[in-house]
């Protein structure tokens, strides 16, 4: 019997809720997985705790102090970089097989990219990667001959609903959504919506400005543009139903009529493991369904107006070129504001909406053209709300 070879995974933002649940799902496998580099902003606690683990060749953290810090902790047994530079050396070692990318926004791009480009796997937890360059991300997956699966549950969900069918034979992606904490309130209380209210979410344990995401529809939003890339699909292929009870996490309908559905407890760990393995189903934890005890499950159409971000996702898929990245910039901004209690929840697609008004898209734009719009889109929002205070 031949044994398997183990791969050596990078995660980049391991002490983050996918990085954490990461580890965890490479601890259950420790004949498959090792882990070789880890990358935080500044819990410098948390991935001390994570070297002392699983003792990674190399980690990678944001500030040059926290570095120094760490590089007396561990005595020269982990390599210790800082930075962005750090990051994008990290990831070209020779040493990494599969590199889990989950940073948070448009930061993930650059060193997702650099990592398809050393030749390595990628396990995509950021998004706003392909939201952002799908059409240079997807060409480089291509010319560089790696894999590109997906960590979020309802691509990943889509992914299995896919195996062995013919892409031309499908009719629509369903992407399911639990419609965050505000699902059922008044449209005409949003404006009252506080920070504490809009990150206690109903199911999912994220970051904050993930959650604002999901409280927004945003999050779905940028799933549909992330399906359109990964799956290559139009937007009139692609819909969004809400399904507060998360456990169908995406569906697949074909030309039949037929309805293929991913069904499971919301967990994370769950479509991580799915793209480690992929296409192999190994033993995992986790916790079964138990339909007896579930009841229903129900299904609504999203509002559009309640959740104008959904709608200001599929115009930007609409619009095409850069337009996806003013509105990922334009949004990133607007969630910072809200975070710190600068602009009401409402503000938030009033201001994405501004920004895709007075954008001219650039079709087949290039890396340096997409970074810069995604600065001059930043700049613009910042500027705007400093002369409206």
């Amino acid at each position: 019997m031949l044994m398997k070879q183990i791969k050596n995974i990078a995660i980049l933002g391991s002490t983050g809720s996918i990085g954490t649940s990461a580890l965890e799902v490479v601890a259950n496998l420790p004949d498959r997985f090792r882990v070789t580099c880890l990358t935080a902003h500044k819990n410098i606690d948390l991935l001390r705790r994570q070297i002392e683990r699983f003792h990674p060749a190399v980690v990678v953290i944001e500030d040059e102090s926290n570095a120094a810090h760490l590089r007396q902790c561990v005595n020269g047994t982990t390599q210790v970089l800082s930075g962005h530079t750090g990051v994008m050396t990290a990831v070209t070692r020779n040493d990494i097989d599969v590199v889990v990318s989950s940073l948070v926004g448009f930061a993930g791009l650059k060193p997702t990219l650099q990592a398809i480009e050393s030749g390595k796997d990628i396990a995509l937890a950021n998004k706003e990667t392909l939201v952002v360059a799908g059409e240079i991300i997807m060409r480089k997956v291509r010319e560089h001959g790696v894999r590109l699966l997906p960590v979020d549950s309802e691509h990943s969900a889509i992914l299995q609903c896919l195996q062995g069918e013919d892409i031309g034979t499908v009719e629509r992606l369903i992407l399911t959504a639990s419609g965050g904490p505000f699902l059922h309130l008044e449209g005409d209380q949003f404006r009252n919506i506080t920070v504490a209210q809009a990150l206690n979410h109903p199911t999912w344990k994220m970051g904050n400005k993930i959650t604002i995401d999901s409280a927004t529809l945003m999050n779905k939003g940028l799933e549909v543009i992330e399906a359109h890339w990964l799956f290559g699909l139009p937007p009139e292929k692609i819909d969004v139903v809400i399904h507060p009870q998360s456990i169908i996490h995406s569906m697949v309908e074909f030309s039949d009529g037929s309805i293929k559905a991913q069904l499971g407890i919301p967990d994370m760990k769950l479509p991580i493991q799915y793209a480690l393995t992929y296409p192999e189903r190994p033993s995992a934890p986790s916790k079964r369904i138990d339909f007896s005890l579930l009841g229903q499950m129900t299904f609504l159409d999203p509002d559009l107006d309640k959740f104008r971000c959904l709608g200001l996702a599929f115009r930007a898929l609409a619009m095409g070129g850069t337009a996806p990245a003013v509105l990922n910039a334009a949004n990133e901004v607007a969630v910072e504001l809200f975070l710190n209690e600068k602009i009401q929840f409402t503000s938030i697609p009033v201001i994405i909406e501004q920004a895709l008004a007075s954008h001219r898209p650039i079709m087949h734009f290039t890396l340096e053209e997409v970074i810069r719009i995604d600065h001059e889109t930043r700049q613009s929002v910042r500027q705007h709300f400093a002369t409206m205070n």
